[in-house]
């Protein structure tokens, strides 16, 4: 989870730790070329080390979380992640064109939930539900569905559990819509507060204005 730009500065003090450490060895201790290589490369490692856990855990106080909580949340997305690469494996091979579209949807509103928790991790904890069941269960039918549909004779049986099948997936494809709108819950909370002393601050500044014009 941590972002990119992270890596980037990472990346560039470690090179220049690299270099440092090389510089140092080579010209101030007369150390021999390859030796003094061999230390820069070795110091790579516990440079890399360090500033990674210290821009975890500036990440970490800055989004709230123990670091036993951002493991745990990072590996429910990891799951995720597999799960979805399931999702997008076999939704594509349902010939009915109705069903298609409701899986794509479906996995439409995943990513989007997964997005959201991987940009703000915190975010976990209003859709557990989602990686907990929800999603896998959505991977499992789809898995199952596309398996039968796929079926050359369809037996009464067959078109039965079928029909359940898309009856359960429509199911769940509400309730993965509940669970992006509580992931989406405090933003919208947020949203109307800014909204609301956005529009109490221009009634004042529009009160404010017609008192000195009627003061004049």
């Amino acid at each position: 989870m941590l972002k990119f730009g992270q890596f980037i500065l990472r990346s560039f003090l470690n090179i220049i730790v690299l270099l440092s450490t090389w510089t140092i060895s080579e010209w101030y201790f007369d150390v021999n070329f390859w030796i003094s290589s061999l230390l820069a490369i070795c110091s790579y490692f516990p440079s890399n080390y360090i500033i990674k856990n210290i821009q975890q855990f500036r990440y970490l106080k800055k989004v709230g979380l123990s670091r036993s909580e951002f493991k745990h949340i990072q590996s429910q997305l990891d799951e995720a992640q597999s799960e979805l690469r399931n999702l997008n494996r076999y939704y594509t091979k349902v010939r009915s064109i109705s069903t298609f579209k409701q899986m794509l949807e479906m996995n439409r509103l995943a990513k989007r939930i997964v997005n959201i928790v991987n940009k703000n991790p915190k975010k976990f904890y209003h859709a557990e539900q989602f990686f907990y069941a929800h999603l896998h269960s959505a991977s499992e039918l789809t898995e199952k569905y596309a398996l039968l549909s796929s079926q050359p004779i369809k037996s009464s049986d067959v078109h039965l559990a079928l029909q359940e099948t898309r009856e359960t997936l429509e199911d769940l494809n509400n309730i993965m819509q509940e669970d992006l709108h509580s992931v989406l819950a405090t933003d919208i909370e947020e949203l109307k507060m800014e909204l609301d002393f956005a529009q109490l601050s221009t009634s004042q500044k529009q009160t404010s204005a017609t008192l000195r014009g009627d003061s004049k």
